[in-house]
């Protein structure tokens, strides 16, 4: 007779990006059985398209079919008609926002998710940034400090690959770096004068990007437009690293085209029996049943996940006792800065140089010292930016005059700032009852502004990043000192937060619910406070510490 029951994994890990790849990695080498629900297709090194020329695309970057079903994701720098099939088709997949508060929500659904186009800039986070309510009063606390992270940081970076050079500075800490990527003339020249004047620190930007062979994958060869992807898999994305290891354990399931709806829970014991799904090809529904579920959908996904899940134990969004699920929500504050032009660089233009996709850094500098208080804010923002000769586009003249313009070029340089976005109750994602995906699922209703902290980080950091660059003979200097709409930075952190108090937080230290022992929660909706670096690498780091803690209640049969 043949056993009709469904096959039990000790853990469904939803989401194989950034942090569903290590989530899968880890537990599948360790000898535990895992489903990787991915709700994209797969992905091959045939699409990539870095070495395609512009001039073979049908609509020159300008296809009406983008324009149509992707508005939306055609903000993202990354989206375009080279690959804008890996990014959500925004009429199959709304959201909503309140009027006159606008969020722009770029997201892919194929293996690998975002790891795919990221700008693969990798920094850690100090004590700074996890005991930052310490420091100034404003909000919590995380759960653990950088000492408990720092190792695993280690294990991350030994493995990714972060190209970076050591500075000894306290705010950004030093990590496990493949050898440097090279500044240009005028880099060099604003590291010293910024260095010099204020002392602040340049330093090149730490990159997950390798600068020499490393696991197996080919250094880069400085093609330049990443985000198109990399058949030599010399940045990190996770369908060719983390994913790639899990399944080659024997031990993990990768499942595509599928959508998770909501988790499903068993009520007699207050745990999750698994998920339910809909096929995105089909349509049709099937469940996955495992001891464990771990959410690492993105920070957005995962909790419109467990706000599907409400139940009648659960009326308000599965495992939100607290109340916080959805509950602040964070992005980036982008859009500030400076930008200048040093002609005593002036050299030659030219299309055919090694293309060095990967800037220059400025480390946090404003409220970094006890008891230090600017009177305008609280936290601060680090500068990503860079110094190169190109051409100029914007040249004036027509015909001859206009060619001889654009070739002779001009040697540019710029910072943007990253502002800390602060933890606020009001920025919140929830269920809109008015409207579902193509698949029949509620849709989030998304409500994020910046506040005034924001508006004076950004103000601040145009006007220091103009006396940056005057410091370093910049001429011709322009400030903005908007703040860009929620989302720009695609940095999307918080809605189900850590915290030592059930009360105040979705999720405990581990990245386990309160509330439901076996359901976790491992990607950037985890963060209690969004600091100013960019969040990949804390929320790999994360996983990969949440994935050891599980791995011991496995083998304590704790689970």
């Amino acid at each position: 007779m043949q056993d009709s029951r469904p096959e039990l994994f000790d853990a469904i890990v939803v989401g194989s990006g950034a942090t569903g790849g290590w989530a899968a990695k880890q537990l599948s080498e360790a000898g535990l059985k895992v489903a990787l629900l991915e709700a994209g297709r797969n992905i091959s090194p045939k699409e990539f398209t870095e070495h395609m020329p512009g001039y073979k695309l049908p609509y020159r970057d300008m296809s009406p079919e983008i324009a149509r079903t992707r508005p939306v994701q055609k903000q993202c720098y990354a989206c375009m008609e080279y690959n804008y099939d890996w990014f959500v088709d925004d009429q199959q997949n709304p959201y909503s926002t309140p009027a006159g508060k606008p969020f722009t929500w770029q997201r892919l659904r194929i293996v690998g998710g975002r790891t795919l186009v990221w700008g693969r800039q990798s920094y850690r986070l100090s004590d700074l940034d996890f005991k930052a309510a310490s420091h100034d009063g404003y909000g919590e606390d995380w759960p653990f400090s950088y000492s408990d992270l720092a190792p695993y940081y280690d294990i991350v970076e030994r493995y990714v690959g972060i190209s970076g050079a050591p500075e000894g500075n306290g705010a950004l800490p030093d990590g496990q770096f493949l050898p440097p990527m090279h500044m240009t003339c005028g880099e060099v020249r604003l590291r010293e004068r910024v260095q010099e004047k204020f002392k602040r620190t340049v330093t090149i930007g730490r990159v997950a990007m390798l600068t020499r062979n490393h696991n197996g994958r080919l250094a880069c060869h400085y093609c330049g437009p990443c985000e198109r992807g990399c058949v030599t898999h010399s940045y990190f994305s996770s369908p060719f690293t983390t994913v790639a290891d899990a399944l080659k354990s024997g031990n993990c399931k990768l499942v595509t085209n599928a959508v998770v709806s909501h988790v499903d829970m068993d009520p007699s014991a207050n745990k999750a029996a698994g998920v339910t799904y809909v096929d995105r090809v089909s349509h049709k529904t099937y469940q996955v049943r495992a001891r464990t579920v771990i959410l690492c959908a993105q920070a957005l996904e995962s909790t419109r996940i467990l706000l599907n899940s409400k139940n009648p134990e659960y009326a308000s969004g599965l495992a939100n006792s607290s109340g916080a699920l959805g509950r602040y929500l964070m992005d980036h504050a982008v859009g500030a800065g400076a930008a200048g032009e040093m002609p005593e660089f002036l050299t030659k233009s030219s299309a055919s140089e090694p293309q060095r996709n990967n800037g220059i850094y400025v480390v946090r500098f404003r409220n970094v010292l006890n008891g230090e208080r600017h009177p305008r804010f609280i936290r601060g923002y680090g500068y990503q930016g860079g110094a190169a000769m190109g051409f100029q586009f914007g040249a004036e003249g027509f015909g001859a005059s206009y060619k001889a313009a654009v070739r002779r070029g001009v040697y540019g340089v710029q910072l943007g700032a990253f502002g800390e976005s602060l933890a606020r109750w009001d920025n919140v994602c929830e269920i809109d009852p008015n409207l579902k995906d193509a698949w029949g699922i509620p849709a989030l209703r998304i409500t994020m502004t910046h506040g005034t902290n924001e508006a004076a980080l950004m103000e601040d950091a145009a006007i220091s990043a103009a006396e940056m660059l005057e410091a370093a003979g910049a001429k011709n200097i322009k400030i903005n000192t908007e703040v860009s709409e929620p989302g720009m930075a695609i940095h999307e952190v918080g809605t189900t937060r850590m915290g030592n108090d059930p009360k105040k937080s979705v999720l405990n230290a581990w990245n386990q619910t309160h509330d439901v022992k076996n359901l976790f929660v491992m990607d950037g909706a985890c963060f209690v406070s969004s600091a100013c670096q960019n969040p990949t690498l804390t929320m790999m780091a994360i996983t990969v510490r949440a994935c050891d803690h599980l791995m011991e209640r496995f083998k304590r049969n704790e689970v």
